[in-house]
């Protein structure tokens, strides 16, 4: 991510602060824009060209967008108002900005943790990993897929952030795309999203005592996304965006065997 997006990015996220009222049709409109502006080379520059002024870019807004909602559009022009360091990486922050106010339009919805879920159910499935991130077939019917997976399963928000994902994978992996949503609503709602693998189910005791722990090591509020992994033998192994903590009995062997065999 180039510098000047990092500004981009937090300036949008703060004219988003500041809107009044955004619903899941917001977040449905802003995913719509990100994939009309992905898939138009000529609207993506016209939206992205650091010589044209703010005011340019924001009139093609009204030009192009002028159907969406007032909420949609007021996004929009924040997004544009800004320099981005590409077109591609100004999708990418219409894209967040879609998963933020999906996340804000349902407080009480665990998004992570669906989203989390539908992960593991990919993990898990290697044919249909591959049939959603084939490019043979069409997106739409590929998102028609994970919606009928869905079904009942999660919420509205989480099917509507899946679904517009699997329409515009932009050469993407699945897991890849789900996991930055997760990290993106847990940024939302101030969390930390910590990935515990463990060889068996944690009681609800060990998840209080874990997530306390590291909530304080961490600064903030710890959410934790269990994983069953029999590799860990013992102990846990905890991953928290590029840290890991290792605890786990085969960390200490494969250890005791690296240090012996020195």
């Amino acid at each position: 991510m180039g510098s000047a997006t990092t500004q981009a990015l937090a300036a949008s996220t703060q004219a988003l602060a500041a809107a009044n009222g955004v619903t899941l049709d917001t977040a449905r409109e802003l995913f719509a824009a990100a994939r009309a502006v992905a898939e138009s080379s000529q609207l993506s520059g016209a939206l992205a060209d650091p010589a044209a002024p703010a005011v340019a870019r924001q009139n093609v807004v009204a030009a192009v967008f002028g159907g969406f909602s007032q909420d949609a559009q007021s996004i929009l022009r924040a997004v544009v108002a800004e320099r981005w360091s590409s077109a591609s990486e100004l999708v990418d922050g219409v894209e967040e900005l879609a998963i933020r106010v999906a996340a804000i339009a349902a407080p009480q919805t665990d998004i992570g943790g669906e989203l989390f879920g539908f992960s593991r159910v990919i993990a898990a499935n290697p044919e249909l990993e591959l049939a959603l991130g084939s490019r043979l077939g069409a997106e739409d019917a590929k998102a028609a897929l994970v919606e009928k997976l869905l079904a009942g399963g999660v919420s509205d928000a989480t099917s509507l952030i899946v679904t517009s994902l699997v329409r515009q994978p932009r050469d993407r992996r699945i897991r890849q795309m789900l996991a930055r949503a997760t990290r993106i609503v847990a940024s939302q709602g101030d969390r930390v999203v910590a990935t515990v693998h463990t060889a068996k189910p944690l009681t609800d005791a060990q998840r209080t005592r874990l997530s306390a722990a590291l909530s304080q090591r961490y600064d903030g509020t710890v959410s934790l996304n269990e994983v069953l992994d029999p590799a860990v033998v013992g102990g846990l192994r905890v991953q928290i965006a590029d840290d890991v903590i290792d605890g786990s009995i085969s960390a200490r062997l494969a250890d005791l065997r690296q240090k012996l065999a020195g």
